[in-house]
């Protein structure tokens, strides 16, 4: 992996970092890579950065697949030669799949903002993998079990825990996780390499900066009240209301890392191309992967004035993806469901397109 020419001072990459987290962007993103060769790794103190809000600030210690140490997991191979996809393909209102995932257990680790800290984070609700704690890499989430329907996605997904209280209050079942298209070339959407990871959204942002955010959805919703950045004070105490939320995450990728100093700069969401409405990805992140929406349903109703979370108030909500699908199951469902333009569910079959049969058997499998 090239290393850059020009180095920043550990000063500089720390304020950019913050400022990227406090949603003020634009200095970090010129920090594209780790520091030139000899040079100290200054931005590695800073990677819990963009989880500032836990019991401490910062992380203090590298993840266990990061190779030197510096906040920078580079994909090995990288992808290279890719230009942002500006073709228009046949319109399909659908592109997308589901992987309908249940909660594994809560805790309070984070293995991306504070990788072999066991602790050290605000409570979290883990989904999928049942094996994720502070100390789980690519190879031990790979080997572990799952809470998802398809076997072969053993990903980590992970929220901070709502309480009513001082109660959990944990989604019941399988929670609906979207992988759809993000771009409008839905064709150019490609799995996710093995071992990505990054934070969506911060504990850190105001109210405005999560209503403003380009993963905003409908906010938090119950009943007939939606786009509610605060728990709805009008939910109805009815056994079949729930609280929801709905928020997207970045889907352009560099190319070049698995993980970034502030766990989001790898990432970026698309933009506009201009002179049409054609959502494309920056040169800078090229790269088209899934986009992750999270669709969660919390089983509380009623007066939720006690209703908080463990990273602080409804603003703070927050997520995190730790890619370690099998190659070949995600690949499967992205290429029949997203580029070939379906609405799936976790079997990768559509309803309305039976004539295009399913990626996966009965038992969500490969056949």
């Amino acid at each position: 992996m090239p290393r850059r020419s020009k180095v920043l001072s550990g000063s500089l990459i720390a304020g950019a970092l913050l400022l990227t987290t406090l949603g003020i962007g634009g200095v970090a993103s010129s920090v594209d890579g780790p520091p030139a060769s000899g040079a100290a790794p200054a931005a590695a103190p800073m990677a819990g950065a963009a989880h500032a809000g836990h019991k401490t600030a910062a992380s203090t210690r590298a993840a266990a697949d990061d190779p030197d140490g510096d906040g920078y997991i580079p994909a090995e191979p990288p992808v290279t030669g890719v230009e942002p996809s500006t073709k228009e393909p046949p319109h399909r209102y659908f592109h997308e799949f589901q992987a309908n995932c249940s909660v594994s257990h809560t805790r309070p680790d984070d293995p991306i903002v504070y990788p072999q800290q066991p602790g050290k984070s605000h409570d979290h609700t883990f989904m999928g993998n049942t094996t994720t704690d502070a100390a789980s890499t690519t190879a031990s989430l790979s080997a572990g079990g799952t809470k998802c329907l398809a076997p072969g996605d053993k990903s980590a997904y992970w929220m901070p825990t709502l309480l009513d209280g001082d109660q959990p209050v944990l989604p019941i079942g399988p929670q609906v996780i979207y992988y759809k298209a993000g771009v409008t070339d839905y064709t150019s959407v490609r799995p996710f390499p093995k071992g990505l990871r990054y934070v969506v959204g911060s504990p850190l942002q105001s109210r405005e900066e999560f209503r403003a955010h380009k993963g905003f959805v409908e906010g938090w919703e119950c009943g007939d009240s939606f786009f509610n950045t605060d728990f709805p004070t009008d939910c109805p105490e009815r056994e079949d209301v729930q609280v929801n939320i709905r928020f997207q995450a970045p889907s352009c990728w560099d190319g070049k890392y698995l993980d970034t100093p502030n766990h989001q700069s790898h990432m970026a969401y698309p933009v506009v191309n201009p002179g049409t409405n054609n959502n494309i990805c920056p040169a800078t992140h090229p790269v088209a992967l899934p986009m992750i929406e999270f669709k969660m349903a919390f089983p509380v109703n009623g007066d939720l004035s006690n209703v908080r979370l463990s990273s602080g108030e409804a603003w703070s909500f927050h997520y995190d993806f730790f890619n370690a699908w099998d190659d070949r199951t995600l690949k499967a469902l992205v290429d029949h469901c997203v580029v070939g333009g379906l609405q799936c569910d976790a079997r990768g079959y559509d309803q309305t397109h039976p004539e295009a049969g399913a990626a996966l058997n009965e038992n969500y499998e490969l056949p």
